[in-house]
């Protein structure tokens, strides 16, 4: 959960997670539904599905007890090599490095370095990785590029690895060169709202790729209605025609800008397809499922319908 979002943010996410999955075994067996409604507002949901996946493997291969070895865990989904060091230095105490962006900030400070590489990273934080309490060296590498060595206006003066860093007196904030930042791709959709006998048709995107597994309102990529018209024919086997438009919301992902326009739909008829992704729900059962940060701000745009 902490991947790329505030503590502030996780701890209240963390602390629902944990209580209504306590263990290994229970997350395995959890529904993919259950587990993205706890998990909706953080992001990434590629994190929460591959969480799960780790632990059925965990569950089905390692008999619930999570490996030690390298090997295995790199093997589960979703564990990468800072996993892998971090789950062997903190939850198993072997020497293993963790180099995530605060540190790599850190060892270029220190190193006077500042286009240094991630293989050369991950190297000298192999080579700084006592025998003794590496998951305490760690964390406390984690947490000084967190709160002192930050990027701009480093705690220097507090700091307590200040006499070894080369970066100190030269302006450490050019440490490390900033790395070019992907372009933010503009996004256009349309979506639609359909309401049948008070009930609102929603539908469930596919488990993989952005927003995977969440439910949404109907969508369809571009800017014309007649696209959604048919997406939506296609999806639910409902007749719709496009009626007024709604109003847009926009929503910024971590390369996407996006606008969605919203259109009520009119019903022609039909019967709904007996598909278990998509379906017609009141307000009580929109709060049950797990919906995104911006489909609830097209929702709160549709409710007056």
């Amino acid at each position: 959960m902490l991947q790329q979002t505030r503590v502030d943010t996780v701890v209240p996410y963390y602390e629902r997670f944990l209580a209504r999955f306590p263990t290994v075994q229970a997350l395995a067996l959890a529904d993919e539904e259950d587990v993205l409604r706890l998990w909706a507002g953080l992001g990434y949901y590629a994190r929460a599905r591959n969480l799960k996946r780790a632990a059925e493997a965990v569950v089905r291969e390692h008999a619930g007890e999570l490996p030690s070895g390298a090997e295995a865990l790199a093997s589960l989904p979703g564990v990468g090599r800072y996993t892998v060091g971090a789950l062997r230095s903190i939850a198993f105490g072997e020497r293993a490095a963790v180099v995530d962006g605060n540190v790599r900030r850190v060892l270029a400070r220190l190193a006077g370095e500042r286009e240094l590489a991630d293989e050369d990273a991950w190297r000298l934080a192999e080579a700084l990785v006592p025998e003794k309490e590496p998951g305490e060296w760690n964390q406390a590498l984690m947490e000084l590029g967190a709160t002192v060595c930050s990027p701009r206006k480093p705690g220097c003066l507090v700091c307590p690895v200040a006499d070894f860093c080369a970066a100190r007196g030269r302006d450490p904030e050019r440490f490390p060169a900033p790395r070019a930042k992907a372009a933010v791709q503009r996004v256009r959709a349309v979506a639609g709202v359909l309401v049948r006998r008070g009930r609102l048709l929603i539908v469930r995107r596919p488990s993989h790729g952005l927003l995977g597994g969440l439910w949404e309102l109907p969508t369809a990529e571009g800017t014309d209605p007649a696209a959604l018209v048919a997406a939506v024919c296609e999806r639910t086997g409902l007749a719709v025609a496009a009626g007024s438009g709604l109003g847009q919301v926009r929503h910024l992902f971590t390369h996407r800008d996006l606008r969605l326009e919203l259109y009520a739909l009119e019903d022609r008829g039909g019967r709904l397809s007996r598909s278990p992704d998509a379906r017609f729900c009141g307000p009580a059962d929109l709060e049950a499922l797990p919906l995104s940060r911006l489909m609830k701000k097209a929702l709160a745009l549709a409710r007056p319908m």
